[in-house]
């Protein structure tokens, strides 16, 4: 198959695994009120296993993007794949709340940071052109996770225990992901020199890994990553538990993190054609500054309709906003060194993912109620748009031709 035609492939297979691993992970906020009923672990404690993935996740991005950098992402998604079954299943078998923590918390994060930098990377060497489309539809596959992973998972936690639902997980994880991580190649653009022709190729050439860490671009994405993902954690996470405190049963409110999941299908392919068509930075700044809106809105629902107005409404604007954390950082730092850069960013994503799951359980077991969370969220979510207003492309003009070759 011609290069041209394999990327969609790639962007197919990197879907579907991103599918799989975020569902994986994200089965937790589903399996959290069972968890602490089934075994007298508090909601603070189980949500902790949450945050300590995200940690894990943090700590592992940089390594894993960097390892994809030297070796390909194919052999770096395989090992992921592997390691996020085997860390699932034996999370199912935890006795004590600190091996929950560590086998689901730093396991399954570790895990997944394996498939998202590297994918991310990948898919991005492969564009040239509508590159902001192709990671959208990647991380569009990804969404799917509240709408398959999610009703699933709360399917087989309404007629088996919680243990038997993990497990089950696992296999399908196993099932699924290690065939699918055969298919995952390494751009073409790498595996030529590329020609210097140009100032904008000078100045890749000429970049060191360490101008391109000390760079402020990459600072900033870095801020910005931390305080965006810092604004969705919590509603992410505590979403469902959040309704069923309202009185919604479970089976009801997991449709609402599936409502959430579906409208994000449509902001990420929304973001990803702006994106392309009126350059990642703007569009992202516009995404950052909905977001915060989103998120204040859920402080002032209680019935159901009302979150799936506010669960659509924020399921949208955050799906959309995130891929574009990848475009810019292709656009401004060579390939060769891309999986280090968005593992990076990456890192910083997941120290803000960390936030929400462990301050939204102390909020909910110390007030009876997650209205702070939702207005921590939303000024978390200004910070971002502000950071944001501040970069500036690395190489000039950058900003302003990237649209342009889309078309």
């Amino acid at each position: 198959m011609k290069p041209v035609s394999y990327r969609w492939v790639i962007v197919g297979a990197g879907g579907l695994l991103g599918c799989v691993a975020i569902g994986g992970m994200f089965s937790l906020p589903v399996f959290l009120l069972p968890i602490a009923r089934d075994t007298g672990w508090s909601v603070t404690g189980v949500s902790t296993a949450m945050t300590v993935g995200f940690l894990a996740m943090a700590l592992a991005s940089v390594v894993w993007g960097t390892m994809s950098d030297r070796f390909g992402a194919r052999g770096v998604v395989l090992a992921g794949s592997v390691l996020l079954a085997g860390s699932l299943a034996l999370a199912s078998r935890a006795t004590s709340l600190l091996q929950f923590q560590i086998l689901f918390g730093g396991l399954v994060g570790t895990a997944t940071a394996a498939i998202f930098a590297p994918l991310m990377a990948c898919v991005t060497g492969w564009f040239e052109t509508q590159r902001s489309l192709a990671v959208s539809l990647v991380s569009a596959g990804m969404g799917m996770a509240p709408m398959t992973m999610s009703p699933f998972a709360a399917w087989l936690v309404s007629h088996h225990d919680w243990r038997t639902a993990l497990l089950v997980i696992a296999g399908v994880t196993t099932g699924v992901m290690l065939p699918t991580a055969l298919l995952i190649r390494r751009p073409p653009a790498l595996a030529v020199a590329q020609p210097v022709n140009s100032e904008g190729a000078d100045a890749d050439a000429a970049m060191s890994m360490n101008e391109a860490l000390r760079s402020p671009q990459f600072i900033i994405l870095l801020l910005t990553n931390f305080f965006c993902c810092a604004t969705h954690s919590g509603p992410i996470f505590h979403t469902v538990s959040y309704a069923i405190s309202c009185g919604i049963p479970m089976i009801t409110a997991v449709t609402i993190y599936s409502v959430e999941g579906f409208a994000g299908l449509f902001g990420r392919l929304a973001f990803g054609v702006l994106g392309d068509r009126l350059g990642a930075k703007r569009v992202l700044v516009s995404g950052l500054l909905l977001q915060a809106l989103g998120a204040l809105a859920y402080y002032f629902v209680h019935q159901l309709a009302g979150f799936y107005a506010a669960a659509a409404a924020f399921g949208f604007i955050y799906s959309g906003a995130m891929p574009l954390y990848a475009v810019l950082a292709r656009e401004n730092f060579p390939l060769r060194m891309i999986g280090t850069v968005i593992g990076g960013t990456t890192m910083a994503g997941s120290l803000g993912m960390a936030a929400g799951p462990v301050v939204g359980g102390m909020i909910f077991d110390r007030l009876g109620s997650y209205g702070w969370l939702y207005l921590g969220s939303s000024a978390m979510g200004l910070g971002a748009f502000l950071i944001a207003l501040t970069f500036k492309p690395r190489l000039a003009g950058a900003a302003e031709a990237a649209p342009a070759s889309a078309h």
